[in-house]
């Protein structure tokens, strides 16, 4: 064969081999496997340990009722919210984390921002998604430069306010 085909066949082996040589090294040894072979997506096999030593930061993971940490303070609040839409919502997604709270009370901010809201009610026109069943509002044309919370309760939403 001619110089033109060995040489950018030369270049291709040589960045293969270059990028095999880089995963390697970079790649750890358990990323991938497990205990029955390949594992599907991108894990690390030690890295369980790693997560299992971060304290978390919410208080409602892994209840069965979601609002059971909260319920002895704001127990008022809950019965209020277990009633309407936003009842099946942990009060820490809008809330934010709760692990210090009420040892420290200050560091349960209050979100009450339009952005909050927006993050689910903004209407997507995806009728396939059961993101149709929240109810949606366009933001530029529905009291744009208004919080939410000024007209709406978000512990009482009605639908007909929407």
């Amino acid at each position: 064969m001619k110089n033109h085909v060995w040489r950018p066949l030369f270049v291709v082996i040589a960045i293969v081999a270059g990028i095999l040589t880089f995963r390697f090294f970079y790649v750890p040894n358990d990323f991938g496997s497990g205990k029955y072979g390949f594992m599907y997506s991108y894990h690390r096999a030690s890295n369980v340990g790693e997560w299992k030593a971060i304290e978390p930061k919410y208080r409602d993971t892994g209840r069965q009722h979601l609002h059971e940490y909260c319920l002895d303070c704001h127990a008022g609040t809950i019965s209020i919210r277990s009633e309407d839409m936003h009842g099946m919502i942990s009060c820490e997604n809008c809330h934010g984390p709760a692990l210090d709270h009420p040892n420290e009370p200050q560091k349960l901010l209050i979100d009450r921002s339009r952005d909050l809201c927006l993050r689910c009610h903004t209407h997507l026109p995806y009728t396939t998604s059961e993101r149709k069943r929240i109810p949606g509002i366009n933001p530029q044309e529905h009291n744009p430069g208004m919080s939410c919370v000024d007209c709406h309760d978000p512990h009482n939403p009605r639908l007909e306010d929407m």
